[in-house]
């Protein structure tokens, strides 16, 4: 089990970024997003992936944004199975339902400038090495960008038919700097140890779970490790509960440097091309 860090401690910054270092994830209490706010995201979307207007709002295949239904869900990078999930990608600047849409952009907001605060303490808590190596200050790769995504993620009970071998989200990295994930309303998340095990993320209502994305362990020459997680089948009666998540993926500008290889963009475009292959 991962340590779960008080936000309002003193040492908060220094303990949750060692634990980045070692595990890819941090995970704190006490911290800044009222729970309510969160809650009621939750019971809105549960709505909303319960009534068939969804359809209506159907991804653009430009864009991104929008509803993915089950049958169009993505796989994990090198896997044909699709993962048990149906969900919803939200930008300031997209289409979204007119009546959801105020709280999603406050919260957006509001998760958004704490996870400037967490890139900061990243930055201060970096060795010199790897901060002299950061193009420009982390939090600094944030401003002005379009690019973060608030995904609104509804995994349904389980039927019985499901596709052998497939999960509610089969194990993956995420792409970007650093990922904002209030914990779901129902267990699942689990993290892949440098032993290969995996450790139970810390589910209790309440809890802030954020975890390094691709572009973070690019920028910092590896010192922040990507590290693989997924979300497990329920079990016993717990089949019969749907599961709620909105991890806000937090997005630098296009044009920012993360490495000699690779912008921002260059390094999105490569991935999301990789992930539209599964599709097709």
């Amino acid at each position: 089990m991962l340590e779960t860090v008080n936000y309002a401690d003193a040492d908060a910054p220094a303990r949750f970024v060692k634990s980045l270092r070692e595990t890819g994830f941090g995970v704190l209490r006490n911290h800044p997003i009222p729970q309510a706010r969160v809650d009621s995201i939750y019971q809105n979307w549960l709505q909303f992936f319960g009534d068939e207007t969804k359809h209506d709002f159907h991804f653009s295949a430009e864009k991104f944004d929008g509803f993915f239904p089950a049958q169009e869900a993505e796989a994990a990078k090198g896997r044909l199975v699709r993962d048990i999930k149906e969900y919803y990608h939200y930008y300031p600047w997209g289409q979204c339902p007119g009546h959801l849409k105020q709280e999603l952009d406050d919260y957006y907001q509001f998760a958004g400038e704490l996870g400037g605060t967490l890139l900061s303490w990243i930055e201060a808590h970096s060795p010199d090495d790897v901060k002299a190596a950061y193009s420009e200050p982390l939090p600094a790769m944030m401003e002005g960008s379009k690019q973060s995504l608030l995904r609104l993620l509804h995994y349904p009970p389980l039927s019985g038919d499901e596709t052998p071998d497939a999960i509610r989200a089969s194990a993956h990295e995420d792409i970007n700097l650093i990922t904002i994930l209030p914990a779901a309303n129902e267990p699942g998340l689990q993290v892949k140890a440098r032993d290969g095990s995996w450790l139970d993320v810390p589910c209790d209502f309440g809890n802030l779970i954020v975890n390094i994305g691709d572009m973070l362990q690019e920028a910092s020459g590896g010192y922040f490790p990507s590290t693989t997680h997924r979300v497990v089948n329920p079990e016993g009666a717990s089949h019969n509960n749907s599961r709620v998540s909105i991890p806000l993926f937090l997005h630098p500008r296009p044009e920012v440097v993360l490495s000699e290889r690779h912008t921002a963009g260059s390094y999105l475009a490569e991935r999301l091309a990789e992930l539209r292959e599964v599709k097709e």
